[in-house]
């Protein structure tokens, strides 16, 4: 229990990054990201792509980071001028770019079949039970570590600016500013961030494949997010965590209904975390953190 208790820790965390870079995107700027599993997938596959090749696990990170970096650039360029229909729409397109790319290119993807012995971090230490408490530490610091760093940006001139394009980015073009690069930027660090999210997600399962980088977990994300409340860098965390708790306390519906079959009983885990979640925005739209604080 103890082991799979500490496993869903490792999840949230990751998780939490990912949805700490769509609030920056969307929560503070307003940018409808839709591809952010993209993002992920390149990190994961960087960094497991140059470590299993022998490269050091700090390298896999920078690299899976710098492309999606780089990755977001000319979308940011070139979407970024697009309603905000048409650039959510345009990210979705990217991501599955991404997938399909990842799929076809089988020398140095693998394609479907994934790329399985991804070194684990902190695999030096005999210890088994050190190495996933090692890494659910190192986890909780980068979270902290970017909460931090958002909260600086949301006090600072530039996150007013992205706050006010958010709000009404008429205004801010009027003021002599170009909404454009600034949302640029923001598309790149929440690239690079989602990246990151993606290289401790591969190096903790061991393996990658096609069928993790699904629009499924895209949308996951920003359900946790509204969950936690849009725009509100504490409810970023609690969103992600509640998600969590949702959809693995489903798996635990065998136990109280076991007269029900395995058929029946998958698509009442889906229905159930559904109806959960559809209760939640109804009866609670503003999210947990809505009436604590603004960010």
């Amino acid at each position: 229990m103890e082991a799979y208790l500490l496993a869903i820790a490792i999840f949230v965390a990751i998780f939490t990054l990912l949805t700490l870079g769509l609030n920056l995107q969307y929560g503070l700027t307003g940018l409808t990201n839709f591809g952010l599993v993209g993002f992920f997938g390149i990190g994961a596959y960087a960094s497991a792509i140059l470590t299993t090749h022998g490269y050091p696990v700090v390298a896999g990170f920078a690299a899976g980071a710098a492309l999606a970096v780089i990755a977001a650039w000319p979308i940011g360029l070139v979407a970024l001028r697009l309603r905000d229909d048409y650039f959510a729409i345009a990210t979705l397109g990217l991501s599955e770019v991404v997938r399909v790319a990842i799929i076809s290119e089988k020398e140095l993807t693998a394609g479907v079949q994934g790329i399985p012995g991804i070194p684990r971090l902190f695999a030096v230490l005999e210890s088994r039970t050190w190495q996933p408490l090692l890494l659910l530490a190192v986890l909780v610091a980068a979270n902290l570590g970017v909460v931090l760093v958002m909260r600086r940006i949301a006090r600072s001139p530039f996150g007013r600016v992205i706050g006010a394009i958010r709000d009404n980015e008429e205004a801010v073009r009027a003021l002599g500013k170009d909404p454009a690069r600034f949302k640029t930027q923001v598309l790149m660090v929440g690239a690079g961030l989602s990246a990151v999210a993606g290289s401790f997600y591969a190096h903790y399962v061991g393996y990658v494949t096609p069928d993790q980088i699904t629009p499924l977990v895209t949308f996951q994300i920003w359900m946790a997010m509204i969950l936690g409340g849009t725009g509100r860098i504490s409810g970023a965390v609690l969103g992600t965590l509640l998600l969590m708790l949702l959809i693995e306390g489903a798996r635990f519906l065998p136990d109280l209904l076991p007269f029900v079959s395995s058929t029946a009983m998958a698509e009442l885990r889906v229905f159930v975390v559904g109806l959960a979640l559809v209760l939640f925005t109804v009866y609670r739209p503003q999210g947990l953190m809505g009436e604590v604080a603004r960010r």
